[in-house]
């Protein structure tokens, strides 16, 4: 009960690679996260955690009170679920020990395995923002590619979260890496303590079990991005991003070494930028403070269906707390609202396939410049929703940056900056969507 590597080897007849018992001995804290290169062996790992667990029913004693012990893994969909799942039972049925203890084996309306002492595995899909997981409890809880999930935030805290709050259950967030995204975020919480937990990664050539030869070929023929991805575990840029994830990460962060000394009279301005709502997207208001030659944002609202004479009436407050250039996406209606806004004296901008990519480049050049500034900021998005600002900036590409209302708020606020004479990115328009 207190060794699971002698369990997987003893009881189960496995071995564990050496990454494999790091995982298992030292995985025991509230939130446990994995990140890997393919074929490392999380999910087979994953199963001898699952199996340990379920045998020992493992949790504070006082929650012994409730019979039932249940743990579930899950993915972005139910194949994927299933995958350590199938492992699960695949490990429990060759062992000599496991086998006569499995109650039941069912395959509808959803995988399910019980076993005599009252402990059930299951596998469930995150779809529809974690539906099929609501009304349910768990002990622990493996969340397997997580990293590909589209609602990350949302279904570990306001779905997941809440299934383990009776028994202060365990999350295990187990995935290969898949861009600097809410994981890699995650991460960072967990190393740099903001967060309690366990992190651990792994390079798939500690797995001594799989070919060396193929790994060999991968490693001949993959670029390095993939090397780093999908072999060493690590977190990368995709290469498609508009802003890399370490321009994001020094803007966060602040980079103090990097910020002059000032001066003893500080020029401070103030531009306000705003992206106005289409059928699908957000309007977004942002303003960003110039001083000593640094850009930092100082506001940023957002929101959805609202009319246009409060928006109108937003912008103008705004103005009011804080004076100084006016730049708004007129495309469309926008036109109309400027006219509105003329005491104001704002700068009109129509998204172009042009000048959408001469904002996004000026954006990424600034970056680049370690001259902007920011928080992240979280802000409710619809009913049981939320919204990330870091969140939609890791996430904006080149080929696909058609909803980021922030991104380009951003962009406008800072368009009165643009120099074409400074520019050394080359604007990449045959990327860009109009």
């Amino acid at each position: 009960m207190n060794d699971p590597v002698y369990f997987a080897e003893k009881i189960l007849n496995i071995n564990l690679h050496e990454g494999q018992p790091r995982w298992i001995s030292n995985s025991n804290h509230n939130e446990n996260l994995l990140v890997t290169g393919n074929r490392w062996g999380k999910s087979f790992v994953s199963a001898v955690k699952i199996l340990h667990r379920a045998i020992f029913r493992i949790r504070k004693i006082e929650f012994d009170r409730c019979r039932k012990y249940r743990i579930v893994t899950a993915s972005i969909t139910q194949d994927q679920a299933n995958i350590i799942f199938n492992q699960t039972v695949r490990l429990a049925r060759e062992s000599k020990i496991l086998e006569p203890l499995i109650l039941t084996i069912t395959r509808s309306p959803f995988p399910k395995m019980m076993f005599s002492n009252g402990a059930v595995i299951e596998a469930r899909t995150t779809q529809n923002r974690g539906e099929y997981l609501l009304g349910n409890d768990y002990d622990l809880f493996v969340f397997d590619e997580i990293a590909f999930e589209p609602h990350p935030e949302y279904i570990v805290e306001e779905v997941i979260k809440m299934r383990l709050a009776d028994r202060e259950g365990m999350l295990d967030l187990v995935s290969t890496p898949n861009g600097k995204n809410w994981f890699y975020k995650r991460a960072n919480e967990i190393l740099s303590c903001q967060r309690k937990g366990y992190f651990q990664s792994g390079d798939s050539r500690e797995n001594k079990f799989i070919s060396k030869d193929a790994l060999e070929e991968r490693l001949q023929n993959f670029t390095d991005y993939r090397i780093q991805q999908n072999i060493q575990g690590k977190f990368v840029d995709s290469g498609g991003e508009i802003l890399k994830g370490e321009y994001i990460d020094r803007a966060i962060k602040g980079d103090s070494d990097s910020i002059i000394t000032e001066p003893e009279i500080s020029e401070i301005r103030y531009i306000s930028g705003w992206d106005l709502a289409r059928k699908k997207t957000a309007t977004v208001g942002i303003t960003v403070k110039m001083e000593n030659d640094k850009i930092y944002i100082v506001k940023l609202e957002r929101f959805r269906l609202l009319d246009w004479n409060i928006i109108i009436q937003k912008i103008k407050n705004r103005q009011i707390e804080f004076p100084g250039m006016l730049v708004i996406d007129s495309t469309g209606l926008g036109d109309v609202i400027t006219e509105q806004l003329n005491d104001f004296k704002p700068t009109s901008v129509i998204f172009t396939q042009k000048t959408k990519s001469e904002l996004l480049t000026n954006v990424e050049l600034l970056h680049a410049q370690n001259k902007i500034f920011y928080k992240d900021y979280i802000l409710p998005d619809g009913p049981g929703k939320i919204w990330s600002f870091v969140d939609e900036l890791r996430s904006a590409k080149w080929d696909n940056n058609n909803e980021c209302d922030s991104l380009m708020a951003l962009a406008l606020s800072v368009w009165p900056l643009y120099k074409k004479n400074d520019i050394f990115l080359k604007p990449r328009t045959a990327k860009i969507k109009a």
